[in-house]
């Protein structure tokens, strides 16, 4: 979450985020070891607004946009490891959708997650956490240029 204390400031966030000129890392525990210890990976996503639900394909196909998505495990815990998850393009349950589509859902994700291990693991909320914001801005933020905001929170199971 980012805020601005003037209208300048806004706007030149917003641009940031609408030309894709902020970058945007997230940290998750998924399901499953990883045969890759990084990896980015290239698909098609389209959303069915109906039922808020997002479906994921290898090849292009009439209403799905191309996204980007690159991870890097940092952590094996057995069934699950903790991952590192870059956004080249952001879109509606993206990180969730792609990694449970590559066969590594996101630990607690009830829409497109493993069930049974959700349960097993006790884990009804899906463990993923905005980690670290960055921007290239052009006017009046430009200082914050190279600076990294990072959340104290961690991907872990809860205790």
């Amino acid at each position: 979450m980012a805020f601005a204390l003037n209208d300048g400031a806004e706007q030149e966030l917003l641009a940031a985020f609408r030309e894709r000129r902020a970058e945007k890392i997230y940290e998750a525990l998924c399901f499953y070891p990883f045969q890759k210890q990084a990896e980015t990976l290239t698909a098609y996503l389209k959303k069915d607004e109906k039922s808020a639900h997002v479906r994921v394909f290898s090849r292009p196909c009439p209403g799905a946009e191309r996204i980007r998505t690159e991870y890097e495990v940092k952590e094996n815990f057995g069934e699950y490891s903790r991952v590192e998850i870059r956004l080249h393009s952001g879109k509606t349950h993206q990180i969730r959708a792609h990694m449970a589509f590559i066969g590594h859902p996101v630990v607690g994700d009830e829409k497109y997650g493993d069930e049974a291990l959700n349960k097993k693991y006790r884990v009804a909320r899906q463990v993923l956490v905005a980690k670290k914001l960055s921007f290239r801005f052009a006017g009046e933020l430009s200082y914050l240029n190279g600076r990294v905001f990072e959340s104290g929170f961690s991907a872990r199971l809860p205790e």
